[in-house]
């Protein structure tokens, strides 16, 4: 029985440690590719003669979840605090999210987004010694792909081009007026006055005629 409790306990450990195991690794795995970053360079977290030196450094690095920060400063004459935009742009070194003071302080930047950091001493704040890190996501998620380009649309063809309209050539001098033109009028009639000068003529010849006959008998 005794035996058999001791190969329960020795599983149970067992199992407890490659938990461990486990965690630890991929604790690693996380930060493998964390960095770490001093502040202000060579000059480290101090007032400089360049009132914007922190953040043009501060601009030229990307920083992404899981890196580091490491502020190198006088722990005797100053201190790092981290506090919100607000206290930020007033120098209000009362009311910090964060304060430290050991002199070589290491900041993990655990979330992406913007962070604010001032000096401790509120002079050496408005001389410009503060910094704003702005963290970028997560460095193992990859961004989607962009969508492929679709190609340009193809203009649509012109129209078919209507036939030329025909335009008659004028007709010869002397021919007959085709189908599409009106006739010429035909002439019109004698007027009744022509025609009863006529008749008038015809029984005055008549009678002269007859009378003459009878005279010869």
């Amino acid at each position: 029985m005794a035996n058999s409790m001791l190969r329960s306990v020795d599983g149970h450990s067992k199992r407890i440690f490659l938990a461990i195991g486990l965690l630890s690794l991929v604790s690693v795995m996380q930060n493998a590719g964390a960095s770490e970053f001093k502040v202000g360079g060579v000059n480290g977290w101090t007032v400089t003669s360049n009132p914007d030196e922190h953040n043009q450094w501060a601009q030229t690095r990307r920083f992404q979840k899981g890196d580091t920060l490491l502020f190198v400063y006088k722990q005797s004459q100053d201190s790092v605090l981290q506090v919100s935009k607000e206290d930020y742009d007033n120098c209000n070194t009362g009311s910090p999210i964060a304060k430290f003071e050991d002199g070589n302080t290491s900041f993990n930047l655990s979330q992406s987004g913007p962070y604010y950091f001032i000096s401790g001493k509120e002079l050496n704040c408005r001389n410009n010694e503060k910094l704003t890190a702005i963290v970028l996501s997560d460095r193992s998620i990859t961004p989607p792909p962009s969508p492929p380009t679709p190609p340009p649309s193809s203009p649509p063809p012109p129209p078919p081009s209507s036939p030329a309209a025909t335009i008659p050539a004028p007709a010869p001098a002397g021919e007959e007026f085709t189908s599409d033109k009106t006739p010429p009028p035909p002439p019109p009639p004698p007027n009744g006055a022509s025609s009863s000068f006529v008749s008038l003529a015809s029984s005055i010849g008549a009678f002269v005629m007859g009378s003459s006959i009878l005279l010869v008998l």
